[in-house]
């Protein structure tokens, strides 16, 4: 059963911006010591940070507005073969979540689905 869907698109150049100003606060303040490191494995890290960004608000906007939840609760990783899955506090939230996440030059995108267990 279907409990909430969310879609989330972001400027890239948004998410570099915040980056060159805020630097490390931004990153440690948002993202997970994996996603960051995953981030920045790649050559234009902006791509990823901005479509980790962009999934943690499409889970947000997807999760009931009752459940407190903040940005380190919402962990993006990837599997083996590199599909993005969403690890949450399980303190906080515990149902199944999918995400997409997808990014061009320009913008991230991503959406997510909670499902039932």
């Amino acid at each position: 059963m279907i409990l909430g869907v969310g879609i989330d698109i972001i400027e890239i150049e948004k998410i570099k911006k915040v980056i060159d100003r805020w630097g490390d606060h931004f990153l440690n303040h948002v993202f997970h010591e994996e996603e960051i490191a995953y981030a920045l494995k790649h050559k234009n890290s902006e791509q990823h940070f901005a479509a980790r960004f962009a999934a943690k608000e499409a889970v947000y906007k997807a999760i009931p507005k009752n459940k407190k939840i903040g940005w380190k609760d919402i962990k993006i990783l990837n599997d083996e073969e590199g599909r993005p899955y969403c690890q949450v506090n399980a303190d906080k939230f515990n149902n199944n979540i999918l995400i997409s996440i997808s990014h061009s030059d320009h913008y991230a995108v991503a959406n997510a689905i909670i499902t039932s267990e």
